[in-house]
């Protein structure tokens, strides 16, 4: 199906970039080698978002170009959308790309994050265009709109997609405020019915997971749905490296958690958490007679 957007997203689109000011990329003659993409999903995701980025300028200087881009993605949308739900398809994808604008203003705020809270950022083209944290947090959020708009299962198909390419799970479910920033990324699980607050800052191999599961009753090895099992993370939070937070407990404000602590209780606003008897660790000498060279 031929889909055909008839909001006024390329407006607020258009709008959106040619307001963009350094240090976001404005210059439309620079020319990024291309990448080859196996979802067209996410290259026009790109492209539409940040122009100036990957190879865009059109998207740039004409308000047309990006109609006729919307049109593209959003048939790639209803194409995804469709074997899942048909009632309700059309609604669907036109609400997701009624929603780019906006989010477009957000994940610019994800980047301003990304970039003070990495001392080794040098722009924030290297974060839209290299950093793995930003593609997973980019993707999700599209997949949000997708899966409370009712389309869970294509949803669930870009934020699978973005963890083979970044190696971070974050489930199309769970709730991100503004100004999120996950470093290094790898092994970062975020599960459903987790809630993230405002300037939050994740490093590799954190879980935001559950503690237990539920049985559905009166059928055998069926896990119970849709309940709430997973952590609520307040504001300004800090949560340091193979850390894991279980069960639907909340963590306040201005909460700072050192790495690999294990979290199943809640935590009061303006705290420290940390491992404070770390494991001894033993040295032996090598006999030299038997080391060879």
């Amino acid at each position: 199906m031929n889909y055909r957007y008839g909001g006024n997203a390329h407006k607020e689109l258009h709008t959106s970039i040619q307001a963009d000011e350094e240090p976001f990329p404005t210059s439309v003659s620079v020319c990024f080698p291309e990448r080859d993409q196996r979802r067209g999903e996410i290259e026009l995701i790109q492209r539409l978002l940040f122009p100036t980025c990957w190879n865009a300028p059109e998207l740039v200087r004409d308000e047309l170009a990006i109609v006729d881009s919307l049109d593209e993605l959003g048939s790639l949308f209803h194409a995804g959308v469709c074997p899942y739900t048909s009632s309700n398809t059309d609604e669907i994808v036109t609400s997701v790309l009624d929603a780019l604008p906006q989010l477009r203003e957000t994940l610019k705020k994800d980047i301003e994050a990304a970039y003070k809270g990495d001392p080794a950022a040098k722009s924030y083209t290297e974060i839209i265009r290299s950093y793995p944290g930003f593609l997973a947090i980019a993707m999700q959020r599209i997949a949000h709109v997708l899966y409370t708009a009712g389309a869970p299962e294509y949803a669930r198909e870009l934020t699978e997609y973005a963890k083979t390419q970044t190696g971070i799970d974050i489930h199309p479910g769970a709730e991100i405020g503004e100004h999120f920033f996950i470093d290094h990324g790898n092994g970062v699980v975020i599960g459903e019915t987790a809630t993230v607050g405002r300037w939050v800052r994740l490093y590799q191999d954190v879980t935001l997971g559950a503690l237990h599961f539920k049985e559905q009753e009166g059928e055998a090895h069926k896990l119970k749905k849709d309940y709430k099992r997973h952590p609520n993370i307040g504001n300004h939070v800090v949560i340091g490296a193979g850390t894991k937070l279980l069960g639907p407990v909340n963590v306040g404000d201005h909460v700072s958690i050192g790495a690999n602590s294990w979290i199943t209780e809640d935590i009061p606003d303006h705290t420290k958490v940390y491992i404070s008897n770390h494991p001894t660790q033993e040295r032996k000498q090598n006999r030299q007679e038997n080391q060879t060279h």
